[in-house]
């Protein structure tokens, strides 16, 4: 079997790889990501009522940085973080040095990170197909979850649905939700 070291090292040389390759094949202009300086920024907030002022939620547009490839690129990179914690976690349960309890846990957040890259997934499809959303990303962190919506405006109402929709599959959690206008070609 291989070392920890080796295929850490590998899975980062192929993904260099992959990614010069993507930069090279790609059209130099997309290339390009906008820094938001506060100056002409187009971010705009949406009101919502007294009640959902509460809950930390806004809702702002994300400038454009490559049209379709964006939330590509964040799931690809969100998917590749979560399959070497599984890549380790899964080092743990093969271990023969590890203990009962190491392994149990280990396999318990696995299965945690399977479901909530499930929960994920059909959150996107649910709200894509909610109001037939050009593009949806769902990002789950430890306390919060970031949805992104490509659509040319998002009212408050839309935004609420949105949360609402988040907090039936995971529950009572603060939901931050963006929309980003799609690129007109």
């Amino acid at each position: 079997m291989m070392k920890k070291q080796t295929v850490w090292l590998l899975t980062m040389l192929s993904l260099m790889i992959v990614l010069s390759a993507y930069y090279m094949l790609s059209d130099g202009s997309e290339n390009l990501a906008y820094i938001d300086n506060g100056q002409d920024s187009k971010q705009e907030a949406v009101p919502t009522d007294s009640t959902e002022a509460e809950d930390d939620s806004e809702v702002t547009d994300i400038t454009n940085v490559a049209d379709d490839e964006l939330f590509t690129t964040i799931r690809m990179q969100l998917q590749d973080e979560r399959n070497m914690k599984k890549e380790r976690l899964t080092d743990v349960v093969a271990s023969s040095s590890s203990t009962t309890n190491e392994k149990d846990e280990a396999l318990k957040d696995i299965d945690v990170l399977e479901d909530l890259s499930s929960k994920e997934v059909i959150l996107e499809e649910s709200i894509a197909n909610e109001a037939e959303y050009e593009d949806v990303l769902v990002r789950s962190d430890e306390d919060k979850v970031h949805v992104h919506v490509k659509t040319d405006k998002l009212s408050g109402e839309e935004a609420n649905n949105i949360m609402q929709i988040v907090r039936d599959e995971f529950g009572e959690i603060p939901v931050d939700v963006n929309f980003q206008t799609p690129e007109s070609k």
